[in-house]
């Protein structure tokens, strides 16, 4: 296969005028091109008001050398690696292989290992994402919320009630990232993201490829219960060194015995991680990040991003800003969401969080992201591994309380003067969940406040109007990523043998594709040590 790269068309473009630029640019007639493909798509908008589609195509044509040798620089060989599966181990299973959680992370190794013919047993304490979508509507609507069935718990995870971003830094020579992208596509999500720069599948896609997944797993002679929590471990062996885990409890009554359990609990499974900690798993506080949501015009960012002559003519424009204070802390934006809405994240009575979600087609009237700051297990005040879970509990008290349990909203010069927003600018919230004016500030430390402020500031440097007045914040963002890693070996399982923990939550992701690819590590573990399960 050889590929080309930066294949540069205008926004109205066809697929035939693609063509033409194809086998114009290789010199080729249309009988020498036997096939060609997308291999990736950007945009480049480095002179505007100039501004291109920028393709890289792979293609096979009949003779490969007389195109190398003509075309010189322009185009390379590639191979693109197929992921599969490792050999299957010798070690037998006396119990299928549990999963606990049924977020990226839990589901990629569910639907891996039932590929593999291991029946896993997905439980997942949350409902169905149909019956999930039904309790998070309700709660929007009406405040009302299921502690075991909203934005951060059911099918799906957290990441079902977002912008369902698929892009992740992690390095991949495995072929993994390609087979996520895949299987999201197989289940019904959009081919483009198999060659968009910025993949994105939206929540309202994202729940029915999560649902088409679900019936594959069951299909493949997989288990997955709902509504079912781990609430306790049991353990064979009195010294933690030297431990076993012989059973699950599941809502404080029924036991299951197991060999292999996979914990894909997600980052706000808190009453997990401290049964976790009681047990003595080892674990630690981790760093994370701590905010609020911004909103602008999406019109707005359209034109900063590609001028005022093209804002029209693509698709609803994304940003990512990063800026260093001076008081040694990053500010940074985080799950920006185009043409998105703010949503109510919360998943604990009494306590509130927020977050980003769009639909697929990014048509909302404003632009979101979180703006936050790094937080260290340092700004804790604890030694405990559970520390940045108390800090989170601690912001998200403040914020329901300041928002009489409503999102609080403030502008941002309101923000910078510490007082309470009493009346909007031109930007009106674009939220699900009821929200209230107030003084956001209030919610974070001197500190942190002020971070956020002078972060905002210093962004509007790469966007203006970024910092405009009547920007609203909402908060608060504190589910940015775990604060807490559950330790693990090389063989991917806890101290405690037969506990592997996974995913995000556990602290080895960041993101959806991050995510179902360590679901995927640990399905490969579990497969190179033991036999298929058979009854």
């Amino acid at each position: 296969m050889l590929r080309i790269n930066q294949l540069k068309l205008a926004p109205d473009h066809t697929e035939q005028e693609l063509k033409k630029l194809l086998l114009t640019t290789l010199h080729l007639k249309e009988e020498e091109l036997l096939e060609y493909h997308i291999h990736k798509r950007s945009i480049d908008a480095r002179k505007k008001p100039t501004i291109f589609y920028s393709y890289a195509i792979d293609f096979q044509v009949k003779n490969e050398e007389r195109i190398l040798k003509k075309a010189k620089n322009k185009v390379q060989k590639v191979s693109q690696k197929s992921y599969g599966f490792p050999k299957a181990g010798t070690m037998k299973l006396r119990h299928r292989p549990i999963i606990v959680g049924a977020g990226p992370a839990g589901l990629f190794c569910a639907y891996s290992l039932a590929l593999q013919g291991y029946q896993p047993i997905l439980v997942e304490r949350g409902a169905p994402v149909e019956e999930r979508m039904q309790d998070v509507e309700k709660f929007w609507n009406t405040g009302i919320l299921n502690p075991k069935s909203n934005v951060q718990f059911g099918e799906g995870g957290a990441g079902t009630f977002s912008d369902g971003k698929l892009n992740t830094l992690v390095k991949d020579k495995f072929g993994r990232n390609n087979f996520v992208l895949e299987t999201f596509v197989k289940f019904g999500a959009d081919p483009a993201i198999l060659y968009e720069q910025k993949p994105h599948i939206g929540t309202d896609v994202l729940a029915c490829v999560v649902s088409n997944m679900r019936r594959e797993i069951l299909s493949l002679g997989g288990e997955v219960r709902f509504h079912a929590q781990v609430t306790d471990f049991i353990f064979n062996g009195s010294e933690k060194s030297d431990r076993h885990l012989k059973q699950i409890i599941i809502n404080n009554s029924e036991k299951i015995d197991c060999d292999a359990l996979i914990l894909a609990i997600g980052h706000s499974a808190r009453d997990t991680f401290q049964v976790l900690y009681d047990e003595g798993i080892p674990m630690q506080a981790k760093s994370f990040a701590v905010g609020v949501r911004i909103e602008h015009p999406q019109k707005m960012i359209q034109e900063a991003q590609y001028g005022k002559e093209m804002a029209d003519l693509f698709p609803a424009a994304a940003y990512k800003l990063t800026t260093q204070l001076e008081n040694k802390r990053g500010v940074y934006t985080f799950c920006m969401c185009p043409g998105g809405y703010v949503v109510n994240a919360s998943s604990e009575d009494g306590k509130l969080a927020v977050n980003g979600m769009s639909y697929h087609d990014r048509l909302g009237e404003n632009a979101n992201s979180a703006v936050i700051v790094t937080v260290t297990p340092q700004d804790y005040k604890s030694d405990s591994p559970l520390a940045g879970i108390a800090f989170q509990r601690n912001l998200e008290e403040r914020a329901y309380q300041i928002g009489q349990g409503n999102i609080p909203v403030q502008c941002y010069k309101d923000f910078c003067d510490n007082i309470p927003t009493e009346k909007l600018g031109d930007i009106h919230p674009q939220m699900k969940g009821n929200y209230r004016l107030a003084n956001v500030r209030a919610i974070f430390p001197d500190e942190l406040a002020k971070s956020i402020e002078q972060g905002i500031l210093n962004m509007d440097h790469k966007i203006h109007g970024f910092a405009r007045e009547d920007a609203l914040l909402s908060g608060v963002e504190s589910r940015t990523s775990s604060p807490v890693k559950i330790l693990r070996e090389e063989s991917f399982e806890s101290t405690c043998k037969g506990l592997y923990p996974c995913g995000e939550g556990a602290g080895y992701a960041g993101g959806i594709t991050s995510a179902a690819m360590d679901g995927m590590k640990v399905a490969e573990a579990i497969i190179k040590k033991f036999e298929p399960f058979s009854s």
